[in-house]
């Protein structure tokens, strides 16, 4: 499996915040040293260029961004706080995407350390979210005719309100959302196909939940491409989670969605999203699960596609 990754994907935060941005190049040690990735596998993105941004974000917050001239309020909203390096990581995280849906389109499966930024809207970042990776890799791969149909796969605990928002007219999108009911965004705009769960929902209920409706999503979208967001704040003790996996459940709904997928021969990029463990070196441990069943899923044919 390739994977888009580079070292400016970590910039430093102040002392304290809650985004673990560390587990960004946790997650790329652990991957190499367990041999899931190696350095022939890694693929560092540049900079996505300003023209591709416009696709879904508007010219005057790309200016802001680029100037420094956010608002205190749209600072707030963000998450984080603003720098050279965080628009310039922003930056890479979305080329990174964008290079991953290339290559899973040529490969089958692929992956960047990063992403599923589902919070960034086109006129304002939020939920520590600065520009849609997701929005503007899928509208770059339609404009290029790479792609017609593409469904988003959304697990983390929290609605991606910006992606809705964004493809909420737009039914060559479909977006299947599990996520939790009483969670942030607190304002949730419609997605395709939305699957709220309540506070504590378990193993058993979630991967129910999960069978009942991913072939479902799976059905409707008839994608050409499948972005797989699988964020591990589903799992228990997540800092701003509220659900509970254990780390077996978390296993057991990366392999059903990834065999869904593998089963129809789609292809599919994997993305982060969202994850607070206590330390970013456990964040990266369970981050790691997609990637484990994705090389049991997949296994020697992802790698037998590249040869």
């Amino acid at each position: 499996m390739r994977a888009s990754y580079c070292d400016g994907y970590y910039v430093p935060l102040p002392e304290g915040h809650p985004f673990p941005m560390a587990k960004f190049p946790a997650l790329h040690r652990l991957l190499r040293q367990d041999g899931m990735l190696g350095p022939e596998d890694v693929v560092a993105p540049r900079q996505a260029d300003w023209a591709a941004l416009r696709r879904v974000h508007t010219a005057n917050y790309l200016s802001t961004l680029a100037e420094g001239t956010l608002s205190d309020h749209a600072e707030r909203r963000m998450g984080l706080p603003w720098s050279k390096r965080l628009v310039y990581r922003s930056r890479l995280a979305v080329q990174g995407t964008i290079n991953a849906a290339f290559m899973a389109l040529t490969d089958g499966l692929s992956a960047n350390l990063a992403g599923g930024t589902h919070h960034a809207f086109p006129g304002h970042g939020e939920g520590f979210c600065v520009l849609n990776d997701v929005a503007v890799a899928i509208r770059v791969l339609q404009t290029a005719c790479w792609v017609r149909r593409v469904l988003i796969v959304d697990l983390d605990v929290h609605q991606g309100n910006a992606n809705a928002a964004v493809f909420a007219e737009d039914d060559s999108v479909f977006i299947f959302s599990m996520h939790g009911a009483k969670n942030y965004p607190f304002e949730k705009p419609p997605s395709s196909l939305d699957v709220p769960l309540d506070d504590g929902t378990g193993d058993e209920a979630y991967l129910s939940t999960l069978t009942a409706h991913l072939p479902r999503a799976l059905e409707a979208a008839q994608p050409d491409l499948v972005f797989y967001l699988g964020g591990i704040d589903v799992a228990t003790d997540d800092r701003f989670g509220r659900i509970s996996l254990t780390r077996e459940g978390l296993h057991a709904r990366d392999r059903y969605v990834l065999k869904q997928i593998r089963t129809r021969d789609l292809p599919v990029v994997l993305l982060l999203s969202g994850g607070y463990a206590e330390t970013p070196e456990e964040t990266a441990d369970l981050h790691a699960v997609m990637y484990r069943e994705a090389a049991r899923v997949f296994g020697a044919a992802a790698a037998a596609s590249r040869d």
